[in-house]
């Protein structure tokens, strides 16, 4: 008999009885990444009454690709961008308080060099620093101070010592991006809005020439309904052009597409609790080294895209960029063999006026389109932002007239599902029972609790990530719930067939076995670095 203890659950079958009532929700949103979750726990705290469909399942695309930074974004206070970046360290706050188990400060190191090609001038980027400081105020994590070249090889052992001059610290947050949309989506059922993952809509429907509902999909059983409401909003980030097109046909494009990727390697090539900011490589983008989760994470590019895949590729380019450039500044350099597992996510960034094509230079900051039917659209900005994103989409659907309430944003102090009484997390070890937060005795009580199949992975968090986190198949577990895909995706793929198994066991009949392992199979091999051909040799991407 499986014993259900008391917390939030996503409840699949509650979900789809309340949104196939007969019933005018206040606000529809269409998309479970960070901004639609987000406008789902806030309009459900101003008593609105909320649905949310979602696809594929929640975070599935931009919003679990990130470089697991909770910033202001160094770079944009390079570009002058000041309102973004005082914007985003107010929010970097909320994040790290309203999630301390799934959000902490991590220390920046910085390093100068006097090597031509490496040189940084300290001056200029120790001064821009301190203006961090000054923005964060109140809210500032820590001070920016300089380091000399004995201190800076102390803190992090793995950087490359030649001409190494010394280091400035500085402070941000980083998180566990596909957690805390987990997080978000169960805080939202809480408040009572109603989330439903793996539910495609399908069509925009219209009264009166006004988008009054949908028509959706269930991803599992196949079934159509239809589900109404005053104001519908399109949050679904780089595929939001799809939804208005649906809507009005003859709309112009809104989002310029920037694909980064990431690179995941063991720890031994970037040893020690600090993370590494390379404000400028070669071609003039930022460079990233960040111990998470037991791993370093090595990113990213800014490569724009036209054609947006659901399992965005990392071109042959981009990986050897990441390399290349990482092993100026490593100690130990990484090479392809090194790399455990390749991730590419796609920025909704919205389109320029210029036409030039360069998505480096395309500002981060959130838009808002209300149409002419009413269809509420919000694009752009980052993961750090998407609460005062919500508000502003909410409070721009008030303004409009198409939903009515007195009640104002109340999520910059709400503690998230699991959060109460948690002082902080430890996201840069393995530390995997903590991110559940004060969640973590139900966890372990639920059967499986002792059988490891992973580093930081039970049996137990995988029936509770059934149970609780609305998970349905094999990805979502292994790429969401858990981020074994994303640390190692060889040993994702060696344990999917006993993650079958227990998703067999807490489904039943309906869980459709052979199919998920072939689907899985072919998502993770996209992940995989170095893939081995029927012959029993090795191919890999061709890179420098």
């Amino acid at each position: 008999m499986k014993t259900q203890l008391h917390t939030t659950k996503l409840d699949r079958a509650t979900a789809l009885s309340n949104l196939k009532k007969d019933k005018l929700f206040d606000v529809l949103i269409i998309g479970g990444g960070a901004t639609g979750l987000g406008i789902a726990l806030d309009a459900s705290l101003r008593g609105l009454s909320v649905a949310l469909v979602e696809q594929h399942d929640f975070a599935k695309g931009t919003s679990s690709r990130a470089t697991k930074l909770v910033h202001g974004g160094v770079r944009y206070l390079a570009q002058g961008n000041i309102k973004l970046v005082r914007e985003a360290l107010n929010e970097r706050k909320s994040i790290l308080d309203n999630a301390p188990h799934l959000a902490q400060p991590i220390p920046f190191l910085m390093p100068t060099y006097g090597l031509k090609g490496r040189y940084l001038d300290t001056g200029f980027y120790g001064l821009g620093l301190k203006i961090y400081d000054l923005l964060a105020g109140a809210k500032s994590l820590g001070k920016t101070i300089f380091l000399n070249k004995d201190r800076t090889q102390d803190l992090i052992p793995g950087i490359e010592q030649q001409n190494l001059n010394g280091s400035i610290q500085y402070w941000d947050g980083q998180f566990d991006d596909s957690r805390l949309a987990i997080s978000l989506a169960r805080t939202a059922t809480k408040a009572g809005a109603t989330v439903l993952n793996h539910c495609k809509v399908t069509n925009i429907e219209h009264l009166n020439d006004k988008a009054s509902g949908a028509i959706v999909t269930d991803q599992i059983s196949k079934e159509n309904w239809s589900i109404r409401a005053k104001c519908i909003i399109n949050a679904t980030g780089v595929w939001v052009d799809d939804l208005i097109k649906l809507d009005q046909p003859s709309a112009k494009k809104l989002v310029s597409p920037s694909q980064g990727i990431h690179l995941t390697v063991e720890r031994c090539f970037w040893p020690g609790n600090h993370a590494l900011l390379i404000p400028k490589t070669t071609d003039g983008r930022v460079l990233f080294a960040v111990p998470w989760l037991g791993k370093v994470i090595l990113g990213t590019t800014d490569t724009p895209r036209e054609h947006i895949e659901e399992e965005p590729s990392a071109l042959d380019e981009e990986i050897s960029f990441i390399l290349n450039e990482a092993g100026k500044y490593l100690a130990k350099k990484p090479t392809l063999k090194d790399v455990r597992s390749i991730w590419a996510g796609v920025r909704p960034l919205v389109k320029p006026t210029d036409n030039t094509g360069n998505t480096k230079t395309i500002s981060r900051e959130h838009t808002i389109i209300i149409s002419e039917t009413g269809l509420v659209s919000i694009t752009g900005g980052k993961w750090t932002t998407y609460r005062s994103m919500a508000e502003d989409t909410l409070d721009k659907c008030i303004a409009a007239g198409l939903i009515s309430t007195s009640n104002i944003c109340t999520t910059s102090n709400y503690p998230l599902v699991g959060a109460e009484g948690v002082t902080t997390g430890d996201l840069i070890n393995d530390a995997s029972l903590a991110l559940y937060g004060n969640e973590s005795p139900i966890v372990s009580a639920l059967p499986g609790n002792t059988n490891l199949l992973a580093d930081g992975l039970t049996e137990s968090m995988i029936r509770f990530g059934i149970r609780y986190e609305g998970a349905m198949t094999i990805e979502d577990i292994l790429a969401r719930r858990s981020r074994l895909l994303f640390l190692d995706a060889n040993k994702a793929l060696e344990i999917a067939n006993e993650v079958a198994n227990i998703l067999e066991d807490e489904i039943g009949d309906s869980y459709k076995r052979h199919q998920d392992l072939a689907d899985f199979t072919i998502t993770a091999q996209k992940y995989v670095p170095i893939k081995s051909n029927p012959e029993g040799s090795s191919s890999s991407a061709k890179v420098a």
